[in-house]
């Protein structure tokens, strides 16, 4: 198994762990915070990373946003 797809998976997992345990309108600001973060990416504890991941939180509570996500991770899993 490749870095990518361990990468793919763990990212995957924390995800589905964020939609059932967390509450819509919180997922909304942690997501908001992960960009907060990202945007200040050059700081030594923050990272430039946590912009997708922020994106990507958000968009589990934005419908046609999630459509776009689920047919992105089969493309990418067909490959």
């Amino acid at each position: 198994m490749t870095l990518k797809e361990r990468l793919n998976g763990r990212l995957k997992r924390w995800l589905v762990r964020v939609r059932r345990s967390v509450p819509p309108g919180l997922r909304s600001l942690l997501g908001l915070a992960l960009v907060a973060g990202g945007i200040v990416g050059f700081l030594p504890v923050l990272g430039f990373w946590m912009i997708p991941l922020g994106l990507l939180v958000i968009a589990l509570d934005v419908k046609p946003l999630v459509q776009y996500v689920r047919e992105r991770w089969r493309g990418r899993r067909d490959r």
